[in-house]
């Protein structure tokens, strides 16, 4: 499935503010607004865009613990920690990554104290052998 530069442009569009009226990417794409609403259309049939989401403001996300938490997983146990992981709302997302760690997850709670009881807890499950985490300081840009 490979997409036109005018998809790259368009998701990428969307990355920055997927509320952006079609008028408006179509002004910016140089695109009409007809082709703009097809592309949309064929590259979630296509399941490019998988759905749509929502970013909170700096305001308020200033206020929140976020912390990287690298982990590493005993052989053959990755599906039940990803599994575990998945079931933690605190953790917002979770890649598998190459190197000394298996996996990276990014959670936000409220409060230090609720992030060292979540890696209390992710370094307890069945199959991780150890974790690794860094607070973000800040956030640069995000996309």
């Amino acid at each position: 499935m490979a997409l036109t530069r005018a998809d790259e442009a368009l998701l990428s569009l969307l990355r920055e503010n997927a509320r952006a009226s079609t008028a408006e990417i179509a002004r910016k794409l140089q695109l009409s607004r007809t082709t703009v609403q097809s592309r949309i259309q064929r590259l979630e049939q296509m399941g490019v865009i998988a759905g749509y989401t929502v970013r909170i403001g700096d305001d308020f996300g200033r206020d929140r613990i976020r912390a990287l938490i690298m982990v590493t997983v005993l052989p053959k146990q990755m599906p039940a920690v990803v599994e575990a992981l998945r079931g933690m709302r605190e953790v917002r997302s979770l890649q598998s990554v190459s190197g000394i760690w298996d996996l990276v997850a990014l959670a936000i709670v409220p409060t230090i104290g609720e992030m060292d009881e979540l890696t209390d807890r992710i370094g307890a499950l069945q199959g991780v052998e150890r974790t690794t985490s860094s607070l973000v300081l800040s956030t640069k840009f995000e996309r």
